[in-house]
């Protein structure tokens, strides 16, 4: 018989855990995992949105800050998907 190498039983790895994401025009961004840090950056963006007419900050803000609270807040989701499924039908019917 030859030495042969031992076997090492190699566990399963621990699954990490899912780095929140949101999809923007098809990309992913991430975004933070604590619910608190979240709010706030959705709020942040929100409030500086509307400034929009200052040179630094712009109106894209308000729908950037709005799909980050729809993680957290159900009111939200439902206005997103809404608009989504909206946005879906009038590109099937406009090809």
């Amino acid at each position: 018989m030859q030495n042969e190498p031992p076997v090492i039983d190699e566990a399963e790895p621990a699954e990490m855990p899912r780095r929140r994401t949101i999809n923007v025009f098809g990309r992913k961004i991430g975004i933070p995992a604590s619910r608190a840090a979240r709010i706030s950056l959705g709020v942040t963006l929100v409030l500086c949105g509307t400034l929009g007419f200052l040179p630094v900050l712009g109106f894209w803000m308000i729908p950037l800050g709005l799909l980050v609270l729809s993680h957290d807040h159900s009111g939200i989701r439902r206005l997103r998907r809404r608009g989504a499924v909206r946005w879906g039908k009038r590109w099937r019917r406009n090809p």
